[in-house]
């Protein structure tokens, strides 16, 4: 695969990487429908989709919107659900877990201030970090696309067009958002890596009786609950060094347990009844949204230079 980036330029042949950093590589019931619909269901699905060409199930994205998905922090006064970023953070965490493909976290934050948007009516992208997700679909675009360029984006079921606009400051909510579908991930990476251990037999015994392997999914699960309390911890606190640190440990813990996942399955896990390698990729585009992980490791950084010094 090459370099860990999200897409190759289809400019000139098409065989040109990402410039500008993007080839080095977002209420409890909504949780609940999430899950029950998704880690098994959407997830299996999406494997099975991302042969074709990208299409956004606009059927999908207002049942979303009837769930309250997007509007969960709009103010009840103004048709919302009435809850918090920490409610926001469960459901986003839900959402990565099952693969949802979308601009969730452009639409999620357009809400009550694009008609549409937190019903599902309207599809929102966004420029972010010089990279628009969705951008041929999306009926609202919020930042400037002028020169939009088409990639051909790592992820298949994320469609992606690289713009030459100077790039904003990330949103601190974004950030914690997408920290949160990585968590998802690393979560379900988790769960599948377990799963395939016990079931997949080599000289007689589970894989995952051997120390190799053990160890392999010994550090998934490390990572992915030190990344979850730091995820839940900056829900809480809303702090933007407690959401940069949070966005470090949940991009290391998606990218790192779905290759060693996808270590764990062997050659299965790359094909298209799996849907490992999808976490992967996934993962992987979503470590370039919101300035990369190298503008929270700077944040963080700044944050911490007075008490260190």
């Amino acid at each position: 695969m090459g370099g860990e980036g999200p897409g190759r330029s289809e400019e000139g042949g098409g065989g040109a990487c990402v410039t500008e950093g993007a080839a080095t590589g977002g209420g409890r019931g909504s949780a609940r429908a999430g899950r029950a619909g998704g880690s098994d269901g959407a997830a299996g699905g999406a494997a099975g989709r991302a042969a074709g060409r990208p299409r956004l199930d606009r059927g999908l994205w207002r049942a979303l919107g009837d769930l309250g998905f997007f509007a969960l922090r709009v103010p009840e006064a103004d048709g919302g659900v009435g809850l918090g970023l920490a409610e926001a953070v469960l459901v986003f965490e839900e959402a990565g877990r099952a693969l949802l493909p979308g601009p969730l976290v452009a639409t999620h934050l357009a809400a009550g201030a694009v008609p549409g948007a937190a019903t599902g009516e309207t599809v929102v992208a966004a420029v972010d970090g010089g990279l628009v997700e969705w951008l041929a679909e999306a009926d609202a675009v919020r930042g400037d696309t002028t020169g939009a360029v088409p990639l051909r984006s790592l992820d298949p079921l994320t469609p992606l067009h690289r713009v030459p606009a100077a790039r904003p400051a990330p949103d601190p909510v974004a950030v914690l958002l997408t920290a949160a579908e990585q968590l998802g991930t690393a979560g379900r990476v988790c769960e599948l890596a377990a799963q395939h251990a016990r079931a997949r037999e080599q000289f007689g015994r589970p894989i995952g009786a051997f120390q190799a392997v053990a160890h392999l999914c010994a550090g998934i699960l490390v990572r992915a609950e030190t990344a979850r309390a730091a995820v839940y911890a900056a829900a809480v606190t809303a702090d933007p060094a407690d959401i940069a640190a949070a966005r470090i440990l949940a991009d290391e813990a998606a990218v790192r347990g779905a290759r060693d996942c996808l270590q764990v399955h062997g050659g299965m896990g790359f094909t298209w009844e799996s849907e490992v390698h999808l976490h992967l990729k996934r993962a992987w585009v979503r470590t370039q949204r919101a300035g990369g992980v190298t503008e929270s490791e700077e944040l963080l950084a700044a944050a911490l230079a007075p008490g260190t010094a």
